[in-house]
């Protein structure tokens, strides 16, 4: 697959997770699916609640989770970088440290220490800041 084609269906299924993710979200989709839902259990007796008529919502629902969490995942991680990529963007033209910039990319351990230094530095801060104000 040649590296346009390969660009070009990220970029499709980029656009459909978008619709799918925007859609699955709204109000009426809910209700659709309600609706849906109390149709398919009213519609019981008439089918004698065969296993066919079971097999029919449990099929279709399997079906639509199993592909609603790739694309609500692809979304979500998108979202994730966009943000991410952000806060970067923040940090790197802030006065502060660039040493930040890239976390998302450390182990548990190393976020939960730089999580620990930077508690001890705005207690630090608040207790100058409090001294500051009785002076």
């Amino acid at each position: 697959m040649s590296q346009t084609q390969h660009h070009a269906d990220h970029h499709v299924f980029t656009r459909f997770s978008n619709a799918v993710s925007g859609a699955a979200g709204r109000p009426i989709t809910f209700i659709t699916a309600v609706v849906a839902i109390l149709v398919w259990a009213v519609s019981g007796p008439i089918f004698r609640f065969s296993e066919t008529w079971q097999l029919v919502v449990n099929t279709g629902t399997t079906i639509i989770t199993f592909l609603m969490v790739f694309v609500l995942q692809n979304s979500q991680n998108r979202d994730g970088a966009a943000i991410q990529a952000k806060l970067d963007e923040l940090i790197r033209v802030s006065s502060g440290t660039n040493r930040l910039i890239g976390a998302e990319h450390l182990t548990e351990q190393e976020l939960q220490h730089i999580r620990d230094v930077i508690d001890s530095a705005a207690k630090r801060e608040d207790q100058r800041r409090r001294e500051q104000q009785h002076q």
